[in-house]
């Protein structure tokens, strides 16, 4: 057997057919002679939709349904997709098609499925439409034209958390106090494989198909949706390219598919074009920051206040209220020993797309405002950004540790991640590496950041073992791999526990059919929650199979043991399978399948240090990583390899939103950013070898010891590069800029910083 435990980096077993071409995702898998969904959409930011002809495309070639939310609502739908709501936030309607309201460019107005897309495309241009223009609200504060009736402010929530009024005194106190406008930019989340969906209705069952992040909430809600008992919907996913928040949403597109397949009685299938996902999928991030800190005399934090303004775009959307305020609060004062602190969020509707999860949702949010006022505090004070945080960190004898907004804090170790850090930054060499860029006309600098994420999701997941007919064992979990290796890890695990070799286990995900709950991938809980209940499914089997092995070898009872069942006074050591096996011949199909459950007693915290250094062309603005080091404490590392593979896509979205995404709006709403000629995505040529070192301090909180690492690359990397940016151009004058760091853009500020020198 793998000792799992001692941290193997087993080759990935998917790795075979994907990179063969035998990957099978949402496109792939559309049943034969599936029928094409095209949707009409908004073009313009906000309006009243005063008319809508569907006669002469219903007449198109190939068409065969052309409807509206009318139709919809004709046949009993439901057409309302749900949005979560912070305590108070406002509860505003989201229909699946326009009725009378179109509210960004890219809401979908209407459906044409047809025998072909091109049939179907050219069914969609006959549609006319009649509307009637009206201001678009694109700023992020109240007032202007309301898109909701609910919300004649266009405020979607106020929420808060900590006490205002101490944390004000406390400032006023303060020996120095910082305060900084932060803004973190919108962007879009453009997984590899865009959005895509197909339904087909057989035998009074509707099964919906998509790429996504988890079956059963979308279960939930296509039965009410469509009227139907859940037990008549499943639900299931194929291979997934990439989710990133995205794909744990609903969308318009489930329900309309589903609902035409069943009228149609008929499958029929719909894939995102690029262009089609820039417009419709959600963003993420959004939002602008004012934050202050205040320090005594001795430079220990006495208070922190961060107030931010958020855009939910045009509806609230799954977590969309949650992120920029109780998301945000889990990890908002950082690994600081912060006493007293006040977080106040509002979020406003926009005509623009809904906002809702991106990679770390609120957590990069939270870390970035924080560690860029940790970066600006060392320099207006004067000292090292490194003594400053060491100064402030959370001391080991302090943990487990109660933050001031509730969050308990298991186990860390800061001072010795960033004592790792430093180490592995090579400051003496620091002066020498900035000379030589010198010497080339560039500016050199470096920015750190120290990160802390909470893992999210329901703490309670379960996990089936099946031994199937044609010899293998059937691993069956309740969370979706979405590119990150989870097959690998999940088999290598089951044969670490139970002795079956990784060759005989197939693992099974994304089938609410086979799979009756589970929660989902996101938030950081996969592997740490699955595992977790792997080892429950493990010990429920082993308990069921152990008087069985007992009978057949003739003895009162056996022990488990190194993947084989053994009693004193025999030398048969039949395995799990063995004992499948004999289960089978013995007609014992009740012991050919066994299901657990475990939940997690609470949250692990991932932290750790990154370090970047970036180089500058003040001639033309361009900003290129040069060094880029990360160290983590994941806890017990599962699998050293995924674990650093997900660190690496993490800074690259990190990075690449700091340095180039940018997604953008004009006054009327119309989106600028359509294409990838228009939103810059990094490349391999963009980022530079990372360098990757673990320090794990193990978690309480599960049997493992385990922490999330899915999204803590991007929680650490927004704030190191911006700091290291700014760190670059603060020679020259430039002071508290905002990112994006387009070559444009910091070309300008060196710009404007020689004209206020001279």
């Amino acid at each position: 057997m793998n000792a799992f435990g001692k941290s193997q980096s087993l080759k990935r077993v998917e790795d075979v057919r994907f990179l063969t071409g035998h990957g099978q995702y949402i496109d792939d898998t559309a049943p034969e002679g599936a029928l094409f969904a095209y949707f009409l959409r908004s073009p313009v930011g906000h309006a009243v939709l005063t008319g809508l002809h569907m006669e002469d495309a219903r007449q198109m070639p190939g068409v065969r349904l052309v409807a509206g939310a009318e139709e919809m609502k004709a046949d009993g739908l439901d057409i309302d997709l749900p949005g979560g709501r912070v305590p108070g936030g406002r509860k505003t309607r989201r229909p699946v098609l326009v009725e009378e309201r179109m509210r960004f460019v890219g809401d979908p107005i209407a459906v044409v499925i047809a025998e072909t897309l091109e049939q179907a495309k050219d069914a969609a241009e006959a549609i006319e439409m009649e509307f009637d223009e009206l201001p678009a609200h694109m700023e992020l504060a109240p007032g202007g034209e309301a898109l909701h009736e609910d919300a004649p402010d266009n405020m979607a929530y106020d929420w808060s958390q900590g006490d205002l009024e101490a944390t004000d005194k406390a400032l006023a106190g303060s020996r120095h106090r910082v305060k900084l406008e932060i803004v973190d930019n919108r962007v879009m989340i453009v997984p590899m494989e865009p959005r895509g969906a197909w339904a087909e209705w057989e035998d009074g069952r509707i099964h919906l198909c998509f790429s996504g992040q988890g079956v059963w909430e979308q279960k939930e809600a296509l039965a009410r949706q469509m009227g139907l008992g859940e037990e008549n919907v499943r639900v299931t996913h194929p291979d997934v390219g990439g989710g990133f928040g995205l794909k744990a949403q609903q969308f318009p597109e489930h329900l309309v598919i589903s609902w035409a397949a069943k009228v149609l009685d008929h499958p029929v299938r719909w894939m995102s074009d690029r262009n089609e996902g820039l417009m419709s999928d959600h963003g993420g991030r959004d939002l602008v920051s004012v934050a202050e800190l205040g320090f005594d005399e001795t430079l220990k934090i006495t208070a922190y206040k961060c107030e931010n303004r958020s855009n939910m775009g045009a509806y609230n959307s799954g977590f969309g209220q949650y992120i920029q305020s109780a998301l945000f609060a889990k990890v908002f004062p950082g690994t600081y020993d912060i006493q007293t602190a006040y977080l106040g969020s509002k979020g406003y509707y926009t005509n623009t797309a809904q906002m809702d999860a991106y990679r770390g949702a609120g957590r990069p949010e939270a870390i970035f405002v924080l560690e860029r006022m940790m970066d600006e505090a060392a320099r207006q004070l004067g000292v090292s950004p490194w003594e400053l945080r060491r100064k402030n960190f959370i001391p080991v004898d302090k943990f487990p540790y109660k933050t001031v907004v509730g969050e308990l804090y298991d186990v860390g170790d800061f001072h010795a991640v960033l004592a790792d850090v430093e180490k592995a930054a090579d400051l003496q060499g620091y002066a020498a590496r900035k000379a030589e860029s010198e010497a080339r006309g560039l500016l050199r600098g470096y920015g750190l950041a120290y990160y802390i994420e909470s893992i999210l999701g329901d703490p309670t997941e379960g996990a089936a073992v099946e031994f199937a007919e044609d010899g293998m064992v059937e691993l069956m979990v309740g969370t979706q791999s979405n590119g990150q290796g989870h097959e690998t890890v999940y088999a290598a695990f089951l044969e670490e526990r139970s002795g079956i070799p990784v060759e005989k286990i197939r693992v099974v995900q994304g089938d609410s059919d086979r799979i009756a709950t589970g929660g989902g991938t996101g938030g950081s809980r996969s592997v740490t929650n699955q595992t977790n209940a792997t080892i429950a499914a493990v010990n429920v089997m082993v308990e069921a199979f152990a008087p069985f092995v007992a009978e057949e070898l003739g003895v009162d009872e056996v022990a488990f043991e190194d993947g084989s069942f053994g009693a004193p006074g025999t030398n048969r050591r039949p395995t799990l399978i063995d004992a499948a096996e004999m289960a089978r011949a013995k007609g014992r199909d009740d012991l050919l399948r066994h299901e657990g459950k475990a939940t997690l007693d609470g949250r692990s915290y991932p932290n750790g240090g990154h370090f970047c250094e970036v180089e500058v062309d003040p001639e033309t603005g361009h900003v290129q990583l040069v060094r880029y080091l990360v160290v983590d404490d994941f806890g017990n590392l599962v699998n050293p390899t995924l674990a650093k593979g997900q660190v690496h896509g993490g800074v690259a979205q990190g990075a690449g939103q700091i340095l180039m995404e940018n997604a953008v709006y004009d006054e009327d709403g119309q989106l600028l950013t359509g294409s990838f000629m228009d939103y810059a995505m990094p490349r391999a040529a963009d980022l530079p070898f990372y360098g990757f070192a673990a320090h794990p301090v193990p978690s309480i909180q599960n049997p493992l010891g385990m922490k999330g690492c899915g999204e803590a690359g991007t929680v650490g990397a927004m704030a190191a590069v911006t700091n290291a940016v700014i760190d670059a151009l603060w020679e020259k004058g430039v002071r508290n800029a905002q990112v994006p760091f387009t070559p444009q853009r910091v070309w300008a500020l060196l710009k404007e910083a020689e004209g206020d020198a001279s």
